[in-house]
C-alpha cells in the first residue's frame, strides 16, 4: 500500500500522522497497527478528551473518530476542530455503526466510514483525502 508522506530537509520522505480516536481498545489497537503497517504514524486516543489534549502537542495531518464515545461524541470533537484555526482544513474521517450520517456532523466530517471498517477501504480514504 502506497505511504502518504511529507518531504522533509534531508530528503528523506516522512509518514503522514493520523490522530486515531476510538473509546474501544480492541478496534484503537487494530486501526493502528493496520495504519502503521500502511507507513502511517499514529497516535491514539481513548476519547474526545484526550483527543484534543494529544492535538494540541502534536502536527496532526488527519483525524479519524469514532461518532460515540464517552465524553465527547465525534461530532462535537469535530466541531472542536473546525472551529480552531490551527485545525479547520485538516481532514476528518467518522466512523459510525449507524448506517445513515449524523445529521449534526453534515459539513463537519470530510468522510464517513461504516463499522465495522474495512481497512482497504480506510487506508485508500486516507490517501484520498491527503491528496487533495
Amino acid at each position: 500500500m502506497k505511504q502518504e508522506s511529507a518531504r522533509i530537509d534531508d530528503g528523506k520522505m516522512k509518514p503522514k500522522c493520523v490522530l486515531l480516536v476510538e473509546d474501544d481498545r480492541a478496534v484503537r489497537r487494530y486501526l493502528e497497527v493496520t495504519l502503521q503497517r500502511s507507513g502511517y504514524q499514529v497516535l491514539t486516543a481513548g476519547d474526545g478528551l484526550e483527543a484534543m489534549k494529544i492535538a494540541l502537542s502534536a502536527q496532526v495531518d488527519v483525524i479519524i473518530t469514532d461518532a460515540i464515545m464517552p465524553h465527547m461524541s465525534g461530532e462535537e470533537l469535530a466541531r472542536f476542530f473546525r472551529d480552531n484555526s490551527n485545525f479547520a482544513k485538516v481532514p476528518i474521517v467518522m466512523l459510525t455503526g449507524q448506517e445513515h450520517r449524523q445529521a449534526g456532523a453534515q459539513g463537519l466530517v470530510d468522510s464517513y466510514l461504516l463499522k465495522p471498517v474495512k481497512t482497504e477501504e480506510l487506508v485508500r480514504c486516507l490517501s484520498k483525502l491527503l491528496r487533495s
